[in-house]
C-alpha cells in the first residue's frame, strides 16, 4: 500500500473518532445527581483503536471543533466557553487520557493494560479537570475545598467511567483486528 493510501486511511479513521466521540458526548443519560454522557467511551474507543497519536490526535481535533463552536459537547455544546468554563479541563484531559491510555496499550497489548492504561489516563483527566475547576471556581466566586469538587466532579463519574471502560475494551477487541493502520 502506498504511502499516500496509508495517510488517506488514517485521516479516515481519525475523522471516524472525532465523530464518535460527538455522537457519544450527545448520548445522555440522566440520574437524580448529574448527568452521564459516553463521551469518554468515545475517547477510549479512538485511543484503543487508533494508538496514542492518532488517538491523541483525534481527540485534539474533536476539542478544536469543539472551541471553534461546533456543538460535538455534552448537550449539544460548543464553543470557547466551555471549554474556558470550569468544567472545560475535563475536556481538555480528554487528550491527556488519550495519550496515556493509547500509549499503554498499544505497548503493552494486553485487555489488563488497556483497562490499566484506560484507568491511569482517566486518573490524570480528572486531577487536571479538578484542578482546573478549582483556580477556575476559586477565582470567580471564591474557594472550594477539594473533597467538595470532588464529590460533583469525580466521584460520581467513577463508576459509570469503568462500565464505559470495559464497554469500549470489548469494542476495541471486536473492531481492531479490522483496522488497518
Amino acid at each position: 500500500m502506498t504511502k499516500t493510501a496509508l495517510r488517506t486511511r488514517s485521516m479516515a479513521y481519525t475523522a471516524m473518532m472525532v465523530a464518535l466521540m460527538a455522537i457519544c458526548a450527545w448520548i445522555s443519560i440522566p440520574t437524580a445527581a448529574v448527568s452521564f454522557t459516553m463521551q469518554t467511551f468515545g475517547v477510549y474507543v479512538a485511543a484503543g483503536l487508533l494508538g496514542a497519536r492518532r488517538g491523541t490526535a483525534a481527540v485534539a481535533v474533536y476539542i478544536l471543533l469543539g472551541a471553534v463552536g461546533l456543538p460535538v459537547f455534552s448537550n449539544m455544546t460548543g464553543g470557547i466557553g466551555a471549554l474556558a468554563g470550569t468544567t472545560g479541563g475535563y475536556i481538555v484531559g480528554f487528550i491527556f487520557l488519550a495519550a496515556i491510555s493509547g500509549a499503554v496499550s498499544s505497548r503493552l497489548e494486553s485487555k489488563a493494560a488497556a483497562l490499566a492504561g484506560m484507568l491511569t489516563g482517566t486518573a490524570v483527566c480528572y486531577a487536571f479537570g479538578t484542578a482546573w475547576y478549582m483556580v477556575l471556581y476559586t477565582a470567580n466566586t471564591g474557594p472550594v475545598g477539594l473533597l467538595t469538587v470532588l464529590g460533583a466532579c469525580v466521584f460520581p463519574f467513577i463508576l459509570p467511567d469503568i462500565l464505559k471502560m470495559l464497554l469500549a475494551l470489548a469494542v476495541i477487541r471486536a473492531v481492531k483486528p479490522h483496522i488497518q493502520l
